[in-house]
Parts: structure tokens; sequence; C-alpha cells
């Protein structure tokens, strides 16, 4: 890619999309076009320094449902983008996942085919797909290669939406064999930071755990009930890192490309994490003191765990050059910081 090379970021309305169009801009990157669909994108979402309100130059946002295929399909022919970065999604935690199964497979298996096969009709030079952690087997072994995919059963809590991701993944997979394509994936662990969703029905864990406390610390009150028995382990990678590696990725010169993700049978995705995990009880006691909350933390064992270990193997992306640097606790005041301006 090239500063005015014309990029497509699908999702920009979301904590992934933004994060990859901050980091793109601040980069100087000049020909950018977001799509949104039900959350109407501010210019805060692009906020580069305090005080800034507006989107700025180099950067058009666009109106797009993207599980519509005659939608996606006028807005490549309109748009003619030569590299695309595939971050929008329905996501969402395990309350989400398990009352919405059919959603999360429906929308997001519409979503990548509709762009996916666009991209590859209107000759995109290369395609980044965001995938998730969720696709590895239960019992995989720990830390978690990338050939580890396909290799054992999923977690049930969210097995609707792993399936989705490995359907996307493989789309990839299928069209460079088949069709010569440059289309790559990156599977980011457990993602927080700005923008993210502070909704308690349907958050992942750490905004659920900002917005708990914070409301109990403003109530006053005594206690507050945490899903689970906090004995799981976590890996959690700031936005802003994950927006780091996805262009870090999209912007390999075409023979470390080859080497590392178009060479079949090789994956064609990459791990991004920070290989270093936690207890849901140690992160819940690491979000109360940035809280500032002095009551107790109640473990409620008659909601479910999800997979006890998820932790990934990020040697691939570390031997190609890229590693995380944001600490947790670091990136944890920074997200609440953001959350109380809010």
């Amino acid at each position: 890619m090239n500063k005015n090379s014309k990029i497509f970021i699908a999702g920009a309305g979301g904590m992934v999309g933004s994060a990859i169009i901050r980091n793109m801009l601040k980069n100087g990157f000049q020909n950018l076009v977001g799509s949104y669909h039900s959350r109407v994108p501010s210019g805060e979402l692009f906020t580069l320094s305090p005080g800034f309100t507006d989107v700025p130059s180099g950067v058009r946002l666009v109106h797009v449902d993207l599980t519509r295929q005659h939608e996606v399909e006028l807005f490549f022919e309109n748009e003619k983008p030569e590299y695309v970065f595939l971050a929008a999604a329905k996501v969402g935690g395990i309350y989400a996942n398990n009352t919405l199964p059919a959603q999360f497979i429906r929308d997001n298996l519409a979503i990548q085919t509709n762009v996916i096969h666009a991209a590859y009709e209107n000759k995109v030079e290369r395609l980044l797909f965001l995938g998730s952690s969720c696709i590895y087997p239960k019992d995989a072994p720990q830390p978690m290669e990338e050939e580890s995919l396909l290799t054992g059963l999923l977690e049930p809590t969210n097995e609707p939406y792993a399936l989705a991701k490995i359907a996307g993944i493989k789309m990839c997979e299928a069209y460079n064999r088949e069709y010569g394509t440059k289309f790559i994936a990156i599977m980011p662990t457990n993602l927080y930071g700005p923008h993210d969703n502070f909704d308690l029905e349907s958050s992942h864990v750490i905004p659920a755990l900002i917005r708990k406390f914070h409301e109990a610390k403003q109530s006053g009150a005594s206690e507050v009930v945490v899903w689970g028995t906090g004995s799981p382990r976590r890996e959690f990678l700031h936005v802003d890192e994950m927006a780091d590696a996805s262009i870090f990725v999209m912007s390999m010169e075409d023979s470390i490309l080859h080497e590392h993700l178009l060479s079949y049978p090789k994956p064609c995705f990459v791990n991004v994490g920070t290989g270093k995990d936690c207890t849901i009880k140690a992160l819940a006691e690491m979000v109360q003191d940035v809280v500032g909350y002095e009551g107790r933390i109640v473990f409620d064992r008659t909601k479910p765990d999800g997979t006890l270990l998820k932790l990934l193997d990020v040697s691939s992306l570390a031997k190609i050059g890229w590693q995380a640097r944001i600490s947790l606790k670091e990136g944890l005041h920074e997200t609440y910081k953001w959350f109380l301006k809010r």
C-alpha cells in the first residue's frame, strides 16, 4: 500500500474499524473509505488528539448494508478500492452469542461472503479478513497454534460465530488457490479499548466489568457480581495494537507474504495477541483497582465459564517482525479514561 492507495475499511463504525482508520490517518494514508451500517460514526471515532471532533480530510464514510449482496456489489463497482480491511462483523460476549446464535452465523456469513466475492470480482490487490481466536477447538493445546484449526470440537457458547469466522478463513484460502488472489487474515485474541461496546447484554468481558464496577462505585453498592467461577484464563489485546498489526501484515512485501501466508497448505492467517493471559478473577481485581471500587467481588457459578484456557501462540507473527507493546494494566487505565469522558 502507498499513502494514496484507495483503501476500504468495512465496519468503520465499530471499535476495530475505527482503530484501523485512526492508525492509517496517523501514518499519512489519504484515500480512505469507511462503511457503516447500524451505528452511524461520528467524527469522534477518528480522534487523533483532544478536542478533534470532525472527520478529517482523507476519509469518506458511506452507509452500506454489507449483509445485502446488491448493495455491496454497487459499492465496489462505484468505488473500486485497491485494498480492503474486512473489519465488519456482528460481535458480542457469551450472553449475546448464547441468545442470538442464528443472527451471529447468518449476518457474519453474509457480510464476509459478499465482501470477499466483490473484492475478487473488482480485482482488489489485497484483502485482510479479521477473524477471532474462538475459531480454535475448545480443547486445543495451549498456546494455540494456527495449525490447530479444525482439529477438534468448538466451544458451544460461541460455535455459530466461530463457524462463520472459519468459513471466512477458508473462503480466503479457496479464492487464493483458485483465482490467485491475495486474501489473508489475522486472528486477534480478545480485544478491548476505545469505542468498545459497554452494553451489559451484548458486551465482552472487559467493557462489561468496567461498566459494572463504575456503576457500583457511583451507587455505593457493596458487591459486584461477575459471571462464572473466575478461573478461566484469557488473553487481551488493545485494539490499537490490533490495528497496528493489521496494517503491518497488509503492508508486507510480496515475497514475505507468499512465504508466510500464501503458500498453501500453510494457513493463510496469523495469530495476533500478547502471548500472555490471566484469570478472569485476576482481570476483575485489576479492573476493580483501575476504577477505584472498594466493595467485594462475587462470582456467580451458575453462569457459564466458556472455554477454560484460551491463549494464542504468537510466535509466527513475532518471527515476521511484530510484537505487542501495551500492557494490560496500561490499556485498562486508558480504556477507563475513555469511558469516563463519555
